[in-house]
């Protein structure tokens, strides 16, 4: 598959036409969420071509209640079907054992792949999506501006970003004429910071 030609031929396009174009050359995509600020974008956007496509919630158990509250207006707006992985071991139990470790350490490397890289790996594993779609957006990260709408993850899985060259205010502005809810009290446990990366993506 040749990414750049893709892209270029992409470029310019509306989210929902590129969602139309990967559902045409996939046979079992998924979404991911975390819920975050503007995840009601791509829900919408890629339930509105294919109602039943799979949704995958990796949900790490250290959300806000905001977070929480949000995912369930979004779950009873949209009827979407949900897959929702959690860790292995409950939150409860990891503060007691090991708790939130400082970033750049070996306790928070382990952390990561407990609440965030095994349920996601689990997930995809039982899945085997050959199409995954998300809501990266260039100037998010150096990594995320890197790649453009359509990239190829170290997994294989073609990785479609309808919304990357989107900005906040064009979202609000989508999110807005869909009347669709915001959330930003978010926080992430394995970035602390905004632009870090927690290991899913890059």
């Amino acid at each position: 598959m040749d990414i750049e030609k893709i892209n270029q031929q992409l470029k310019g396009k509306s989210p929902k036409e590129i969602i139309s174009w990967a559902l045409e050359n996939s046979k079992n995509p998924v979404v991911t969420t975390n819920f975050r600020p503007y995840e009601s974008a791509i829900l919408f956007a890629t339930t509105q071509v294919k109602k039943d496509i799979k949704v995958i919630w990796c949900d790490t158990g250290y959300n806000t209640p905001n977070t929480y509250r949000h995912a369930k207006e979004l779950m009873e707006m949209l009827q979407m079907n949900m897959h929702i992985y959690v860790p292995k071991l409950s939150a409860g139990f990891r503060n007691v054992v090991l708790g939130i470790p400082e970033v750049d350490t070996e306790a928070h490397d382990e952390f990561t792949k407990q609440v965030k890289l095994e349920p996601f790996h689990r997930a995809m594993d039982e899945h085997q999506p050959d199409l995954w779609f998300t809501n990266l957006r260039k100037g998010q990260t150096a990594f995320r501006d890197s790649i453009d709408v359509v990239s190829l993850g170290k997994d294989g899985v073609i990785k479609v970003s309808p919304f990357y060259n989107w900005t906040d205010e064009q979202l609000d502005e989508y999110l807005e004429s869909n009347n669709l809810p915001n959330e930003f009290k978010y926080f992430d446990p394995t970035k602390v910071l905004s632009n870090r990366e927690c290991g899913l993506h890059a």
